[in-house]
Formats: C-alpha cells, sequence, structure tokens
C-alpha cells in the first residue's frame, strides 16, 4: 500500500448552471484560457493533449465527458511521472462550484505546498472571471 498523502481542495462558485461551466472546463482546448498556472498551450495531437508548463512540456490525459461532473485529468511532464488531478464541477443552487483537490507530494516544503494551492486557487478565478463575461 502506498501512503497516504496530505490534500486539498480548492474551490470556487460560479453564478453559472452547471451545465454551461461543465461544458466550457470539458473541452481541452479551453484550459489554456484559465488554467495557466498548468499550461499556457495545448494542442491535440495523435498521442494526445500536449501542453507547455512553466516547467517545460507535458502531456495531458482527460477524462471523457460524463453526467457527473467528473473533469479528471492527468498531467505527464518530461520526466515521465503522472500527476493525477480530480476535478469535479457540480450544482449549487442555480449556479456551479468548481472544485480541484491538490495532493501534497512527499518533497514539498508547507512553502511549496501553500503556493500550489495558491496557483490553483487564481486559476478558478480566474476560470470565474472568464466565464462571467
Amino acid at each position: 500500500m502506498g501512503v497516504t498523502r496530505i490534500a486539498r481542495t480548492v474551490s470556487v462558485s460560479i453564478e453559472l448552471p452547471l451545465a454551461e461551466v461543465y461544458a466550457f472546463v470539458s473541452r481541452p482546448e479551453n484550459l489554456p484560457s484559465w488554467a495557466a498556472g498548468l499550461t499556457t498551450s495545448l494542442r491535440e495531437t495523435e498521442d494526445g493533449w500536449l501542453g507547455e508548463s512553466p516547467a517545460g512540456p507535458i502531456t495531458v490525459q482527460f477524462s471523457a465527458p460524463n453526467a457527473f461532473g467528473v473533469l479528471d485529468h492527468i498531467v505527464t511532464p518530461t520526466s515521465g511521472e503522472q500527476v493525477y488531478v480530480p476535478m469535479r464541477a457540480v450544482a449549487n443552487g442555480d449556479g456551479a462550484e468548481v472544485m480541484l483537490t491538490v495532493f501534497r507530494e512527499p518533497d514539498w516544503t508547507d512553502e511549496r505546498f501553500a503556493s500550489d494551492l495558491a496557483a490553483v486557487q487564481h486559476d478558478l478565478d480566474t476560470l470565474k472571471r472568464l466565464l462571467a463575461g
């Protein structure tokens, strides 16, 4: 069995119907418009989705569209170590809640973990501003 890591879930409330939020977030080509902390560009190739992250090239594998708001994805940098990113969009009244869980890597300091959480919150806030138009 593996070691259970510390995890924190970051979220944002968006005043748009869940179906509209999910439709936008579930399209991989929209990711660079709101998740600059992960990738500044993303293009589909025969091998999957390739992007450019602040740390270098990445591939991203996305969950298939589904009726449950699951937006999970796996990010693979050039090191080959896969990073699982659980993400959901759920109804919140007439709007939606978008949530992303960050797992603390074993070698991260408290500062590094806080920085990653802040970057995810920034990206989710950008998503909210983008969709609020």
